[in-house]
């Protein structure tokens, strides 16, 4: 096992907010970056003020949606909005190996925090920026959240039942899969670069373009001339692929790409097929019998027996999990995914690691989201050499606020 984890000793000045580039130095820091989140109680973070919130909890300290995407880092409050404030800023970038940041086109450049700006003072410094679309263009200054990439992007589109309005996904999909995980094989590589030559690198990821990529084939199909239409739960050409309630009102989803587990689902739920049906095209091309057959066989069992029957008769199969299963289920718990943690106004609360681990390296570190501002002082002293005389003068004059 190695000493120390990979990014141990890098340094980002992270000025992220929302979701997508939160995602990212969550990551990065659970590698062993020390991450400092640029925050102020002026302007704070929409997720702070976001729920959910623990009953009898609200407030700027306690949203449990800002904690799970902020574990791991340090706050570090300045208000950008004095001079002085923006002084503190470019003096730490000098010092630390990354500047993030997911705002507008142009307003770091206003901060004097741009890349070509920060470069002239660190050269090896590595810039990671998410514009909606792009930081040029004839849309560079438009602002959107995940719901408005995801409509732009097409995914809205193809989500949800044929015939009836687009459900889209929220803003789920595009700030938590496609955005930061782009951005963060974009930083990698960075890092390698700049270790093996030295050289700073400046990264600029389009949240939409980013998006956009998902959907490959359904940017091939309109490329040869056909519209793609939602499609809900079914795939093309496999059949049962869908979700069908229990007696007891809970779901399951069965998927069936092999003749074998067509077989294997009619044996195990005990139901009467048409011959014709142990063949995946016939399947197919009478979908809608294939799965009235599937959902009157499972409304006959509880969730639990269905997918102990399934179970032991290898069909792919899956129970609709809430939430509250996630959290509660316990393989997930064993393999160290879930961490609790004890925050000082949620109080104890699960906080999710990255979805990898370096089987020969050491764990994921994953401490609790930090309070507003709690860890200016110390980095203050520690990166700018500032002393507490100084440290409260700027607090008095709202510069560290």
């Amino acid at each position: 096992m190695t000493a120390g984890r990979p990014l141990e000793g890098f340094r980002i000045l992270d000025f992220c907010w929302i979701g997508a580039g939160a995602l990212v130095t969550k990551t990065l820091a659970e590698l062993g970056a020390s991450v400092y989140r640029v925050e102020s109680r002026t302007h704070p973070d929409n997720l702070r003020l976001s729920p959910p919130f623990r009953p009898g909890t609200e407030g700027i300290e306690a949203s449990g949606y800002f904690a799970s995407r902020n574990s791991s880092k340090r706050s570090v409050a300045l208000n950008m909005q004095t001079a002085e404030g923006r002084a503190l800023a470019r003096r730490l970038a000098e010092g630390v190996d990354m500047v993030s940041s997911n705002f507008r086109p142009g307003i770091m450049e206003r901060w004097g925090m741009g890349y070509a700006q920060l470069r002239e003072t660190n050269p090896a410094l590595i810039s990671l920026t998410m514009p909606m679309q792009g930081a040029e263009g004839p849309h560079a200054s438009y602002i959107g959240f995940g719901s408005t990439i995801a409509a732009l992007s097409g995914l809205v589109a193809l989500s949800g039942v044929p015939g009836r309005a687009p459900v889209g996904t929220g803003t789920h999909f595009p700030d938590h899969v496609p955005n930061p995980g782009h951005a963060l094989v974009a930083v990698l590589a960075a890092i390698r670069h700049r270790r093996r030559t030295g050289e700073g690198q400046q990264i600029e990821l389009s949240q939409l373009e980013s998006t956009v990529n998902v959907l490959g084939p359904a940017f091939v199909e309109a490329g040869l001339g056909r519209q793609p239409e939602p499609v809900g739960n079914r795939v093309p050409g496999v059949a049962p692929h869908g979700a069908y309630v229990c007696r007891d009102g809970a779901w399951i989803v069965v998927s069936c790409r092999r003749d074998a587990h067509w077989a294997s689902l009619v044996d195990a739920l005990g139901f009467a097929a048409p011959a014709r049906f142990a063949v995946a095209a016939a399947r197919a091309s009478e979908e809608g019998a294939v799965d009235a057959l599937v959902a009157a066989a499972v409304a006959r069992h509880d969730r639990g027996a269905a997918i102990a029957l399934l179970t032991r008769a290898g069909v792919p199969h899956a129970p609709v999990n809430s939430s509250r299963d996630i959290v509660e289920e316990k393989v997930l718990w064993e393999r160290g995914f879930w961490r609790d943690v004890e925050h000082p106004v949620i109080g104890r609360i699960p906080i999710n690691r990255s979805p990898f681990r370096l089987i020969d390296g050491p764990e994921a570190q994953v401490t609790r989201p930090p309070l507003l501002g709690e860890d200016t002082a110390e980095v203050l002293a520690a990166e700018l050499g500032l002393d507490a005389a100084e440290i409260a003068r700027l607090v008095d004059e709202k510069v560290l606020y």
